[in-house]
């Protein structure tokens, strides 16, 4: 069995031991021979002995081959030899080290969305009138783009009906933006019209639901618009983001109001999330 050094006897103490030892033997014989006390010089010497002996530990022989092999040497004697277990200990401490850089660190998932409106799919919103009580404030965005069609992506999270599903607990990013394009159509209703034009609130909401029965309003954007009976068509886009705490199985989803005229362009209507701690 390999005998390992105490860890309260290190090689540095037993050096010294033996030197303390070793001066005080021939102090004494310094003194029966010249009747002088040169203990200092004798120290002095014996410091300066002991240094160039402690360099020479580790120049002595191959340190590289002795670390290498440091647990197969079982020899007692060298077990009890100081300089042995300096090389002994430095060894297991550069092993150890060594150890530490070579552990595999586990990858780091990623984590995010962005989403882009689709033009193409008609009924992008709810209805007005849900018959669902976790609706929350105004209409929600069912159908986003989440293929890898331009911008949109999903890495690790999952889409279900407009909402994104948090697949681990921790803090995210969330944005989005709603785009609002009115035209004026020759054949619409003179009344609509009207209606349309009057000053109103463009809202757009973004939503958490949980195991609570009611969705939990994150973020509200909104902002009066008029459109002058001039312009042919008039645009209003509202964007918002914040850092939120989410859970798994979380979900997050998007409301606006006045969805008749949300334009679902995939530059300009978009929602998202990332993981950021």
């Amino acid at each position: 069995m390999q005998q390992q050094p105490s860890s309260k006897q290190t090689g540095a103490e037993l050096c010294w031991r033996v030197l303390e030892a070793a001066g005080w033997v021939l102090l004494n014989i310094c003194e029966h021979i010249t009747g002088e006390k040169s203990w200092l010089s004798l120290l002095l010497q014996l410091r300066d002995t002991y240094s160039k002996s402690g360099i020479a530990c580790l120049t002595g022989e191959e340190i590289g081959n002795f670390i290498q092999n440091s647990d197969l040497i079982e020899s007692e004697d060298r077990a009890a030899d100081p300089c042995w277990q300096v090389k002994w200990h430095l060894g297991k401490a550069l092993t150890l080290s060594r150890t530490d850089e070579q552990q595999p660190r586990s990858p780091v998932n990623r984590i995010a969305a962005h989403l882009t409106g689709n033009s193409n799919r008609k009924n992008s919103l709810s209805p007005r009138i849900d018959p669902s009580a976790r609706r929350g404030t105004g209409q929600k965005i069912n159908n986003w783009e989440s293929s890898r069609k331009g911008h949109s992506f999903l890495y690790n999270v999952e889409l279900r009906n407009g909402e994104l599903v948090i697949p681990q607990t921790g803090f995210y990013y969330i944005y989005s933006q709603t785009y609002f394009r009115f035209r004026e159509n020759e054949n619409e209703d003179s009344d609509l019209l009207a209606q349309i034009r009057n000053p109103k609130q463009l809202v757009q909401y973004v939503y958490k639901l949980t195991n609570y029965p009611e969705p939990i309003l994150l973020m509200k954007s909104a902002r009066t618009s008029c459109w002058s009976k001039k312009a042919e068509y008039g645009l209003y886009s509202i964007y918002q983001g914040g850092v939120f705490q989410l859970k798994r199985e979380d979900r997050i989803f998007v409301s606006v109001s006045n969805g008749d005229i949300v334009d679902m362009d995939k530059e300009a209507s978009f929602f998202g999330a990332f993981m950021i701690g």
